[in-house]
């Protein structure tokens, strides 16, 4: 009976994610595995409409957006829509007192104003390409896991090599289902991007970090920039004549909406999923690596919103930073939720109970996985004050920000320890340091760094174990007696890297003869004793907890899709591009609770708070709400609506990826999650699972009445009913 009744509940569980249509597919990959399916809901596009190497499709309309977002392609000259919270670190870099683009927005009335964003690029897939025989070439069952990744290595730099040799293009070959697979990765990369229009705050970042990754949401979280490119409309250094890029293919945009039910899809570069994680990885994130995460990030935020509620500069100077921290801070918390709630453990040990059953019922996938399973037990023990260790240094000891800075500063000190210092050499390296200095101080507050030096530091002493505590601790907590609040104001009152001033005096007449001095700094000590600990002994034992995870992930990836030949397994997500297809749908997130699936600008005043910064109201968008007047842009209730929810399994990097319609049309730009369903990271959970979606009807709305900005409307392809 037990038998039989296990099998029930893995084939329930199977087929509660098969209905849910869950997975991100590659792209390339769609018409054998997917397209049938994808019909079935409603798509009325060829598979060639979606990916083709041979002729445009709707993979060139598609960009990665500084190696961590996603963004779409929505004119013939290179117009781009991201989120806002994707374009923020851009805006942030751009903006002052006196012209602060993330309080007040911006909008280019040219092309003329469209502002330059040094650093920032886009990433165009040209191609996809399968290459395992190739990268496994060489490789045999007896070699260790070293013996392996040298010969994968050097595989996959031959065939990045060969495959953009004479081209412009950039190659890379990427691992799937931990390297059971490997895929040919071709792209074009363009680094002139400007920015040509974002919304206020208030309307950008309506809800702030209360709303994050919750439903309902009323947030105008869209940002627009434009592709630039050089001769023959390829990929140039920013250049004053450069000009806008002519793409493929741009989406057009549907002004119909969207109904309960309505098959949707989404295409981007989500960031990393471990859906087939063990139960005792499961086991460790939530139990271990998030509560650990979840508390160093909390009191770094009280510290700096504490500080961006007195003072206006500040908050311009920490908004993206805040932002970054409290984005991953919430996710976990929803993710730790959602795994207990799902009981994903359970379901887990169920699945390995019978992949050990079916592995001991034939002696030769005994001789292969039989202890398996025990040795991912094992790994986790034997390494997890090692992890822990690891999670301290990155998010306290790392998460210092002058530390972080000073960091950079170890070539420096390397160049000037030479018997005979090549001055040429050290003049480079100092410049650069010099421009990074001048980013770093212009967004820097020290007295908020003070406070979070305090708090992590007095974390790290009270948590690190002896084995992989900084050689310096010993001092710190010897010399202050643990008052970590003392410690951090003397080595602030005396640093070099904390005072802007003294940081110039210095490097100002700099000599490789005076590098002493930087070298008995104590932010610098405090650094070095940080970063050595963690070179020394906390990376290379990571590295190698990393291997052996890795290794016995790959063949225990192999088995589950040997055990489960009948089922079509999609790879974890790791910033390629994949699709990922469902409905708009609604939800219940508790007993007696229902969600709608849309929400609407009558929202956006109820939630009127101007006590709470999140909940200011753009002036100019309550006036239009209260004429109603919304133009075409209405729905047909009369509404405007703002966003929406759907069914399509996405995660981190799938922001600002278009939410496309049975025609390929975009009807919403990504931007979060809901709360109760971040666990899909590791597990996807059909009843709570939600994408959440801007209406690209309100982001038009926005730009068209609040922006002004008629001539972007102008370059658009839109559909009307």
């Amino acid at each position: 009976m037990k038998k039989y009744f296990t099998l029930f509940i893995f084939l329930s569980i199977f087929s509660a994610s098969s209905r849910a249509e869950e997975g991100m597919w590659i792209p390339m990959l769609l018409e054998r595995l997917n397209f049938n399916r994808m019909q079935d809901l409603g798509l009325k596009l060829s598979a060639e409409d979606i990916y083709s190497v041979n002729h445009s499709s709707l993979k060139d309309a598609i960009v990665q957006f500084g190696g961590g977002c996603t963004a779409d392609i929505i004119s013939p000259q290179g117009l781009i829509l991201t989120n806002h919270h994707c374009g923020l670190g851009a805006i942030q870099r751009l903006s002052s007192l006196t012209n602060d683009y993330i309080t007040n927005g911006y909008w280019a009335k040219s092309f003329e104003e469209e502002l330059p964003c040094p650093g920032l690029s886009v990433t165009l897939l040209v191609r996809m390409e399968e290459v395992t025989a190739k990268v496994l070439e060489g490789i045999s069952n007896g070699m260790n896991q070293f013996q392996r990744s040298q010969i994968i290595r050097a595989n996959s730099e031959k065939l990045e090599q060969e495959a953009v040799s004479g081209t412009h293009f950039e190659a890379r070959v990427r691992s799937f289902f931990y390297g059971n697979q490997f895929y040919l990765i071709v792209n074009e990369v363009f680094r002139d991007v400007r920015l040509v229009g974002a919304p206020p705050s208030c309307i950008g970042n309506f809800g702030g970090d209360t709303d994050n990754w919750m439903w309902p949401r009323h947030t105008g979280d869209f940002s627009i920039f434009r592709i630039y490119a050089g001769k023959n409309n390829e990929p140039a250094p920013y250049a004053a004549d450069n000009k806008p890029y002519i793409p493929k293919k741009h989406l057009a945009i549907s002004l119909k909406g969207y109904r309960q039910g309505d098959f949707t899809f989404v295409f981007g570069y989500p960031g990393a999923t471990r859906e087939y994680l063990t139960s005792y990885g499961v086991d460790l994130t939530v139990s271990k690596e998030n509560p650990l995460r979840i508390r160093l990030r909390q009191k770094k935020l009280d510290i700096m919103k504490a500080a961006m509620a007195e003072d206006r500069l500040v908050r311009i100077q920490y908004t993206a930073k805040a932002s970054g921290v409290a984005n991953y801070w919430k996710k976990m918390i929803g993710e730790s939720r959602g795994i207990r709630r799902a009981g994903a453990v359970a379901i887990k040990e169920q699945l390995e109970q019978d992949f050990q059953a079916w592995v001991d019922s034939a002696a030769e996938r005994k001789a292969r996985y039989g202890g398996l399973l025990k040795a991912f037990s094992e790994t986790c023990q034997q390494n997890l004050e090692v992890d822990m260790a690891s999670i301290l240094i990155a998010e306290a000891g790392m998460g210092i920000e002058v530390v972080r800075f000073s960091s950079g500063f170890r070539e420096l000190a390397a160049a000037c320890a030479k018997k005979d210092p090549d001055q040429a050499e050290v003049d480079r390296i100092l410049e650069k340091l010099k421009t990074g200095a001048r980013d770093f101080y212009g967004n820097y507050q020290p007295e908020i760094d003070r406070q979070v030096m305090a708090a992590m530091l007095k974390e790290m002493a009270a948590t690190i174990g002896p084995r992989y505590c900084p050689d310096i601790f010993p001092e710190i907590t010897r010399t202050c007696q643990n008052d970590f609040d003392a410690y951090a104001e003397d080595l602030f009152s005396a640093s070099l890297f904390t005072d802007t001033a003294r940081f110039r005096k210095y490097f100002a007449s700099f000599r490789p003869s005076r590098i002493r001095t930087m070298e008995k700094d104590p932010v610098y000590l405090l650094m070095k004793s940080i970063y050595d600990r963690n070179e020394k002994d906390i990376a290379p034992a990571m590295k190698r907890f990393s291997e052996r995870t890795d290794s016995l992930q790959r063949i225990y990836m192999a088995g589950m899709m040997e055990m489960q030949q009948n089922r079509v397994f999609y790879p974890d997500a790791n910033s390629t591009m994949r699709v990922a297809y469902g409905r708009v749908e609604d939800y219940s997130p508790a007993d007696a609770v229902r969600y709608n699936f849309f929400t609407t600008l009558n929202g956006v005043i109820e939630k009127e708070d101007p006590g709470i910064h999140d909940y200011r109201v753009d002036p100019d968008l309550k006036r239009l709400w209260a004429e109603k007047d919304f133009g075409i842009y209405a729905d047909s209730d009369g509404a405007m609506h703002v966003a929406f929810t759907a069914s399509n399994h996405t995660t981190g990097g799938n922001s600002g990826s278009p939410v496309l319609n049975a025609e390929g049309q975009l009807i919403g730009i990504n931007f979060d999650r809901n709360w109760e369903g971040t666990l899909s990271d590791l597990m996807y959970d059909p009843s709570q699972c939600r994408n959440i979606a801007l209406d690209i009807r309100y982001c038009l709305f926005i730009i068209d009445r609040i922006g002004d900005c008629k001539r972007l409307i102008s370059e658009m392809e839109i559909v009307q009913r």
